[in-house]
């Protein structure tokens, strides 16, 4: 087995993590039918990136929060 097949098959997988929209007026997140809009990602910058299109980015943001036992350290 190469050096690059060893490696990946021990790396460990990026942490999930929770994307929010926020609407930058208020502070708070967007909400549909009272639920905060929530991503779960490996990959939260891709899925930012998703959110924010075609949204305004000086009404829009977003916040990217690690989960797991990985966060807590």
């Amino acid at each position: 087995m190469s050096r690059a097949r060893t490696a990946a098959a021990t790396a460990r997988p990026a942490p999930v993590c929770s994307v929010r929209l926020i609407d930058r007026r208020t502070g708070a997140a967007h909400r549909i039918n009272g639920a905060p809009l929530t991503l779960y990602s490996r990959s939260p910058h891709e899925a930012a990136a998703e959110l924010l299109e075609g949204r305004d980015p000086s009404v829009w943001g977003v916040r990217i929060e690690p989960l797991g036992p990985e966060a807590r350290q």
